[in-house]
């Protein structure tokens, strides 16, 4: 059964809470079968097996066996119902389904999500259910698609709304479902009754555990039921009531930990004091903030997918409105030429439960397309009618302006945003976030936060973390195809319209060129570009973009001109771009990790003293007691004092006695001198020892982790054949800053990363953006100094270093110097000791140079050397070789 849990895994590329669900079920299966025989001493037994296995399983709660896998909102709880099916059939060859959504919209999104070829198909993949597609029979189609019951092959899978259900059977009416069928010659739910191998899957389960509907449900007699909700409990006045049949939990805060959902935020001002505000002024910082939030998140992300060459994703604001009038007075306001210079007019819906006919179509329309990104929607405004099943990915920015207390209003409104554009975590904080604007609730939040079982984990600050200011997204332009068609066009003036036809035939032939370079990619090395054979190429490629009677307004023979172009184009490149080999170092395999050797710091350690006569003493791992006597026979039960210590210590997880023994003992046997230092007899020193035996351990572990590290030990490293000539690239910087000059000092020093400068004579792009004034300084260096030839600020379409199996490294600065190569880091001074991560990225970068001077000595070109250095020594009369003295990291 293994193999088919792994195949199914694999298909449907299932993360690990599905993987870990689809295991526990299978576990569960081959304990207490299935069959219908649900009487109560059946129903007794099956519970029994499961409670032995899953404590957490005390009650059923239903009449047949019932189990719920509670996974957080966004984690992908309709493809763990897709396994669920595919495994029930493939392995045990189950052909019945019977899934249960709470309301209309999940209705449809589980209808559409188990049609064949849809976008969001949950059987993707398995070819079991592409060569016989299931019957989808739904609640409004089944007396359509009984016809195709009595295929003995075909997967059944059933789905309808429970509560529509529920509104059948008002007044004690029979659901339509209970009524007679023609073709069956009895009702549905007599047939589906009758079926051996029903299995009832139940979609956020919390919402209809109590309603008539589900006791209607109940007498179908399934064999097996399998509950999914992000909320495992139900509310009973001001009660919460856990179920009691949870097999599987999945909480939010590990889904964030694993990276599954966005991460969410609640932002405020610095020093913000709500109480000099009216409610009204209050309300509108709140939507002013809200906007300002979501016009950064909007170019975060059109540059994340402008860099990665990702599908563009356009952000949405969620307001909660406390009635009907107030989204309509919130929707005037934000459509007003006062608000925002009226940007967001046409661009606001509203929804709630007063709108009818034609506005609720339209609306529905909307809300459903919103993912769209030639979507006109911005901000939605909503009175409480956005629940369970609306499913979007592009919800970043959320306004609750409804009353409520911290943890409802973070739990509602905080469901709604979850979901990642991207499917993964991008590593780009606006990005990945779910930001709550909560002025006024700030610190019952955080406060909230707090708590163990909180789901918020940090805060966002408006005017520090986000800019109170618009921001622009500007074009890095490169150096090198401006400067190479300048270059190949010559500075000729024109003096006739012949000429100016010539110079701008030229400038396009120049053009082409460059495009017919940066084609050949299968060079080591610009150098090569020198080539004959390479060169002939390249004017064979430019000649046969343009006519003979094009190129026949030249005097002299066209071949000749491009010949000349080309070589003087392939003679000027290299100065004017950056040899980086394309290298990419991939870290493989175990993380080595352990203490480094160092000594005890005893200053440190307390003078304890020796505890009074005839205390009782209990091991606590063998339970062994002991009556320690202050007398010089004093019993001992490890040969030396060190091995009560060392024992303690091996209980450390992250601490190996095969690996560590010479270092544990070392360090056992200083705090065991240390106490010999003060107290007056051995006696007392076995005292102290036995008594504080886990204490005196807790101490010396306290500073080995001052001493742990962890390296990757292999690397695996991939040469590519090509070179890049620089690309545009694009940043985001404040909407009025205008092209600073690179010596000005700045002022205010935490805003740098949204300005823009310029004014370099050796960088490979015009202007260049700096995360800190550290880094600015570090380019007064490098223009100052004579030895240095080039340098560029790298992006990831330069180079990328990856320190683990998914993260890549981007050094701060790339640098040419007339003999070696440089990455360069400038790192806060306390990072560079302290942070692990730092250490982690040097060491991959130190691998990268390494291949990339092997490299380079098989393509005679320079040394490639790392240097990490630190933030306050970056000082203008530094020299790039002074600083290789003293940061170089081998």
């Amino acid at each position: 059964m293994n193999r088919i849990v792994n195949v199914i895994s694999s298909r449907l590329s299932l993360r690990k809470p599905q993987k870990e669900s689809l295991e526990i079920l299978t576990e569960v299966i081959e304990h207490f079968g299935l069959d219908k025989q649900n009487d109560p001493q059946s129903l007794k037994e099956k519970l029994a097996a499961v409670n032995a296995l899953f404590p957490s399983v005390t009650d059923f709660e239903r009449e047949f066996p019932s189990l719920c896998f509670a996974l957080a909102t966004g984690v992908g709880k309709t493809r763990l119902m897709g396994a669920f099916i595919a495994y029930l059939h493939m392995a045990k060859g189950i052909r019945n389904f019977f899934v249960l959504a709470p309301n209309l919209t999940i209705y449809e999104k589980l209808i559409q999500d188990f049609t064949p070829n849809t976008p969001k198909y949950v059987f993707k993949g398995l070819s079991e259910f592409a060569n016989k597609q299931p019957n989808i029979i739904t609640g409004d189609n089944y007396d359509q698609q009984a016809l195709f019951l009595a295929d003995p092959l075909a997967v059944n899978i059933n789905i309808f709304n429970i509560s529509k259900i529920n509104s059948e059977v008002r007044g004690g009416k029979a659901p339509r479902i209970k009524r007679l069928s023609e073709y069956l010659g009895q009702s549905y739910y007599d047939y589906l009754k009758s079926l051996p191998d029903l299995v009832l899957l139940m979609d956020e389960s919390h919402r209809y555990r109590a309603s008539a509907g589900v006791k209607a449900i109940n007498e179908l007699n399934p064999i097996l039921g399998l509950e999914l909700t992000a909320t495992p409990q139900v509310e009973s006045g001001n009660r919460t009531i856990p179920f009691k049949n949870i097999i599987y939990s999945y909480p939010l805060y590990k889904a964030m930990e694993d990276g599954y959902v966005k991460e969410p935020a609640v932002a405020t001002r610095e020093n913000f004091n709500p109480a000099k505000f009216t409610e009204r002024e209050l309300e509108r910082l709140k939507l002013e903030d809200g906007i300002r939030v979501h016009e950064e998140t909007k170019l975060e992300l059109e540059l994340y997918a402008r860099e990665n060459n990702e599908k563009l994703v356009k952000p949405f604001i969620l307001i909660v409105a406390q009635d009907t009038n107030h989204a309509e007075e919130l929707m005037n306001i934000i459509e007003s030429d006062d608000f925002f210079e009226g940007r967001y007019k046409g661009k606001v819906i509203t929804v709630h439960s007063n709108q009818r006919g034609e506005e609720k179509d339209e609306t529905i329309k909307q809300l459903l397309a919103l993912e769209d990104p030639n979507s006109k929607i911005e901000i939605v405004i909503h009175v409480n009618m956005l629940k369970e099943g609306w499913d979007v990915t592009n919800l970043y920015t959320i306004i609750p302006l409804r009353a409520a207390n911290s943890k409802t209003l973070v739990e509602q409104s905080i469901g709604r945003g979850l979901r990642l554009p991207y499917g993964k975590r991008t590593g780009v904080p606006a990005v990945d976030r779910l930001t709550i604007i909560a002025h006024d609730k700030f610190q019952e939040i955080i406060d909230e936060a707090n708590n163990p079982t909180s789901i918020i984990r940090r805060g966002v600050v408006i005017g520090r973390d986000v800019a109170q200011t618009e921001k622009k997204i500007v074009t890095v332009e490169s150096n090198v195809e401006r400067s190479l068609i300048d270059e190949l066009v010559g500075t000729t003036e024109s003096t006739s319209p012949e000429d100016e036809k010539k110079i701008e035939m030229k400038r396009n032939i120049a053009e082409t060129i460059v495009k017919a370079i940066s084609k050949q990619r299968t060079l080591y090395s610009s150098k090569q570009l020198k080539d004959p054979e390479v060169q002939q190429q390249i004017v064979s490629d430019v000649k046969g973009t343009y006519t003979v009677s094009q190129l026949s307004i030249f005097e002299e023979e066209p071949e000749k001109m491009i010949e000349s172009m080309v070589a003087r184009a392939v003679d000027v490149l290299p100065n004017l771009t950056m040899e980086i080999p394309r290298i990419i170092v991939q870290p493989t395999g175990e993380i080595s990790w352990g203490y480094r050797d160092f000594d005890l710091n005893c200053d440190l350690i307390p003078k304890f003293q020796p505890v009074a006569e005839n205390i009782l003493i209990e091991h606590l791992r063998t339970h062994q007691r002991e009556v320690l006597r202050i007398q010089k026979d004093t019993n001992m039960t490890e040969e030396r004092l060190e091995d009560y210590l060392v024992f303690h210590l091996m209980d450390y997880p992250d601490v190996s006695y095969e690996e560590h023994a010479e270092l544990l003992y070392k360090l056992s046997g200083q705090l065991i001198n240390y106490l010999r230092s003060y107290l007056k007899t051995e006696d007392d020193v076995k005292n102290v020892v036995i008594y504080n035996q886990k204490r005196l351990a807790e101490l010396i572990y306290k500073q080995m982790k001052e001493h742990y590290y962890e390296e990757q030990t292999n690397y695996e490293v991939t040469v590519r054949i090509g070179f890049d000539t620089l690309k545009d690239t694009s940043v985001t910087v404040d909407a009025n800053e205008e092209v600073r000059d690179f010596r000005q000092l700045v002022a205010n020093k935490a805003a740098i990363r949204n300005m823009c400068f310029g004014g370099f004579k050796k960088c490979l792009y015009r202007t260049q953006k700096f995360e800190s004034d550290a880094e600015r300084r570090f380019v007064v260096i490098c223009e100052n100094d004579p030895s240095v030839l080039k340098w560029l600020k790298p992006t990831k379409n330069h180079i990328k270093i990856y320190y683990n199996q998914t993260q890549a490294y981007i050094p701060d600065f790339i640098v040419e110097t007339e003999e070696k190569m440089y990455l360069c880091e400038i790192k806060a001074t306390n990072r560079i000791e302290e942070d692990r991560e730092v250490a982690q990225k040097a060491q991959a970068a130190i691998t990268w140079c390494k291949y990339a001077s092997d490299h380079a000595r098989q393509n005679n070109g320079k040394e490639w050397v790392y240097l990490l250095i630190p933030h306050d020594d970056v000082d203008s009369n530094k020299t790039i070789k002074g600083l290789e003295a003293l940061y170089r990291k081998y």
